[in-house]
């Protein structure tokens, strides 16, 4: 990870700045002296005590997600992201200058990295990243593809391990929205970014997969839970036409909530009965929020 990036984060346990990693050092310390191991695939652990009670992904929901998302379906989503954020964190580059910090993104929830990937690509560097998510398989994963990103193990319903005022921008994919610490890291202006599945999202293969359903007041849910710290201002829908073979209608089902409860084996023989290619559609709401 780039220290760079380091530089956005506070220790969880005393709240202080962490100090640079020198090469060949496989401990992130910070100034008081607490330290956490990096693990070898990259990523570093900051959840001390009891952890979580929250249920991480496992390896085979990681792994499904992976194949799914490298083969491209979701690409649409990834351009509209990069739409949506590219202003923000140009405008603070502009503005920065000297040795103000550099742009940063927070991805709440980064699961394989796969999607702030996507975005750093698109916006051609520049940026620091720095990635939370509560699976160790995803984040060794996640790591890999995002090496230059800070991948940290946390629970994001947990008080974040980020300065106040440091994010220029929080991504949401998919993941838990903790509106207090998402209003508290980010500074005066930046953007809050959720994306949520619309109903009808999939609902060709809802009942062969066994997908959970989308509650028609998603959307309105989303804004009301949020309203304490953030103020709605915009919605953009994005709907993707895809071709699906029976894999990729397993690893779609596997890889989302539903993948907690789904029978792996009854799953592989409903995908088994599908023809070469389904045609679905994904729906999504990319909803952008500003701090009050």
């Amino acid at each position: 990870m780039d220290n760079s990036a380091l530089d956005a984060l506070i220790c969880p346990v005393c709240g202080l700045e962490f100090m640079d990693v020198l090469p060949g050092e496989n401990t992130l310390a910070c100034i008081d002296g607490h330290s956490f191991d990096i693990a070898r695939q990259g990523y570093v652990n900051l959840l001390t005590g009891h952890g979580t009670k929250f249920t991480h992904d496992t390896a085979a929901m990681v792994a499904a997600r992976d194949a799914f998302l490298e083969a491209g379906h979701y690409a649409p989503l990834a351009d509209a992201l990069a739409g949506m954020v590219r202003p923000v964190l140009a405008a603070t580059g502009a503005a920065g200058g000297g040795a103000a910090p550099r742009p940063m993104v927070l991805d709440a929830g980064t699961g394989t990295g796969w999607y702030l990937h996507q975005l750093l690509d698109r916006l051609g560097g520049g940026v620091d990243a720095v990635a939370l998510d509560i699976s160790k398989f995803a984040l060794r994963r996640a790591a890999r593809r995002n090496p230059g990103a800070a991948n940290l193990a946390w629970d994001l319903w947990q008080p974040l391990p980020v300065e106040a005022g440091r994010a220029d921008v929080v991504l949401v994919v998919f993941a838990p929205r903790n509106a207090a610490e998402f209003a508290r890291v980010l500074r005066p202006g930046g953007l809050l970014v959720v994306v949520t599945p619309r109903p009808g999202h999939l609902a060709e293969i809802a009942q062969h997969a066994g997908l959970l359903g989308i509650q028609p007041d998603k959307e309105a849910s989303l804004a009301a839970s949020l309203a304490s710290h953030f103020v709605l201002e915009s919605a953009l829908p994005v709907s993707i036409p895809l071709h699906l073979s029976p894999a990729d209608v397993a690893n779609v089902a596997l890889m989302g909530p539903a993948g907690h409860h789904i029978e792996v084996q009854e799953l592989e023989r409903a995908a088994a009965a599908l023809p070469e290619r389904t045609d679905v559609t994904a729906e999504f709401m990319l909803s952008a929020f500003r701090p009050r």
